[in-house]
């Protein structure tokens, strides 16, 4: 029986289809980031900590957003592939960086999904008393790999229509506050203040405050993760850049707005900052407990949808992964096939879905410790490349510049070195995740030096619908951009 997975009916391997509009790349995003998983679970840590300072630190981490906002669209610019920071790396930095990157992305991704299934029992819990937190995360994951198989534009549509419910929940959240008013902005613009250990309000200190801006850029991560969508998107050297710069402006704004409205409305200051669950405390008194429970459903909702998207990403990175080779032949052949009908990475998808549904079972604190700091490490990668690129012409053919370069990249630099600086200063999440990182990238650069280079196999390849496909070469690790061809390929 012939693999109908593996050949299309014109007689030539299926591959990805640039069916996406920029529109439908830009839900997907914006599902990913999740705009009200970050507002319920991700602010009110960023509030405990700086008080109604916040807001400042809201807005910091929305400037130095912007300006990896500017990174990542130059630089997707250039290289719209699925195989996202890597590929982009790749080509820039060299080989070795790029391989190195990999591997931390193919932790991180699996890592993140896992998480964020795990807090679909949490908020579930609202309805449904003694759920296994741990069975309806995988179930999440492996039901999300199942739709992912499909068509990428009816997934857009799935997505798309679980973000409204999720935007809609936000649009409520802030209009509770905006509606009852308790003290003016300016009262955050010029006395922000955070609750002291005995329950007393103080003015919350700059150091508290830019602390906090540390956690808010995380509240906002996600946009740079239309790349992955490259190979699907039309006009991708254009419309990754909309997507990516489009993506941050709307979660800023619906992030933003409705934090604020939660400090500017909220009865009593004292009892906001001292609630073990702020926004539920805020519901409870503005809207009561229907409202709650209805609310909590719909972050579910939104962290499902959140599940989903990822997966989306992480699938298109693994499929990458098999078409340059990165593994021995059978594997990378499996990892690359593409679902004939529905011209999906279906092998991929359906493998990050089982691994991620494991990882479900895994203690949270560790998982938080393996993805805490990568993100941070990836950020700076690409930060880099951009210096570098337009330094030795790599990135040269890009459709979108960057405006005021280099201050982009460099203000990048020096704000995630600050974040890491914060990570070395905790003991229990951030210091241990600047190992595991450590970690992953060393036997990432170990597997490259002592695998990768002496099969010399692994090709950056570009989308199968383009006759330009950039690759480094092997030989030198260079980081030019000169062609190399495909190496000649087995007989099965």
């Amino acid at each position: 029986m012939p693999d109908h997975s593996s050949t299309a009916g014109d007689g030539q391997p299926p591959h990805l289809r640039r069916r996406l509009p920029t529109i439908g790349t830009i839900l997907i995003t914006l599902s990913a980031i999740t705009p009200a998983s970050s507002v319920f679970i991700i602010a009110p840590g960023v509030i405990g900590q700086a008080g109604t300072g916040a807001f400042y630190s809201f807005v910091g981490a929305g400037v130095v957003g912007i300006f990896m906002a500017f990174v990542y669209a130059e630089l997707s610019s250039a290289y719209p592939l699925t195989g996202g920071e890597y590929a982009i790396v790749g080509r820039t930095l060299g080989r070795l960086p790029g391989f190195m990157i990999l591997g931390l992305l193919l932790v991180i991704q699996v890592f993140i999904i896992a998480v964020i299934a795990l807090g679909v029992g949490v908020y579930l819990g609202v309805l449904f008393d003694g759920l296994n937190v741990a069975i309806v995360g995988a179930i999440t994951a492996l039901a999300c790999a199942g739709i992912g198989m499909l068509g990428i534009r009816f997934n857009a549509a799935v997505t798309g229509a679980f973000l409204v419910i999720e935007m809609i929940a936000l649009v409520v959240l802030a209009a509770l506050g905006i509606v009852r008013i308790e003290r003016p902005i300016t009262e955050l613009l010029t006395n922000p203040v955070v609750l002291d250990a005995g329950g007393m309000l103080v003015p919350a200190s700059a150091g508290l405050i830019t602390g906090a801006t540390a956690v808010a850029i995380f509240a906002y991560n996600g946009y740079g993760s239309a790349v992955y969508m490259g190979e699907e998107t039309r006009d991708a050297s254009r419309g990754i850049a909309r997507a990516i710069l489009w993506a941050l402006g709307i979660t800023v704004t619906f992030e933003l707005i409705p934090v604020t409205a939660v400090m500017l409305g909220a009865p009593s200051l004292e009892d906001l900052l001292g609630a073990g669950n702020m926004m539920e405390y805020f519901l409870l008194e503005r809207g009561g407990e229907t409202l709650n429970t209805i609310m909590s459903l719909a972050v579910a909702l939104a962290i499902i949808n959140a599940v989903l998207a990822i997966m989306l990403f992480a699938a298109r990175l693994l499929y990458s992964t098999g078409r340059d080779h990165a593994w021995p032949r059978p594997v990378s052949d499996a990892l690359a096939r593409i679902h004939p009908k529905y011209r999906s990475p279906w092998v991929a998808t359906l493998v990050v879905g089982v691994v991620a549904a494991a990882v479900c079972f895994m203690d949270e604190t560790l998982l938080l410790v393996a993805t805490g700091t990568g993100l941070v490490v990836i950020y700076g990668s690409l930060c880099l490349a951009a210096l570098v690129g337009r330094r030795n012409g790599s990135t040269a053919h890009g459709a979108y510049k960057m405006p005021w370069f280099p201050l982009p990249p460099l203000i990048g630099i020096g704000a995630l070195l600050y974040v890491i600086y914060e990570s070395a200063r905790d003991p229990e999440i951030g210091r241990p995740s600047l190992f595991v990182s450590l970690g992953v990238l060393t036997v990432s650069a170990l597997y490259y030096l002592l695998v990768i280079r002496r099969r010399r196999q692994w090709v950056l390849r570009g989308a199968a619908d383009e006759d330009d496909v950039v690759a480094v070469p092997s030989a030198t690790d260079a980081t030019s951009t000169t062609d190399v061809p495909e190496p000649p390929r087995e007989p099965v």
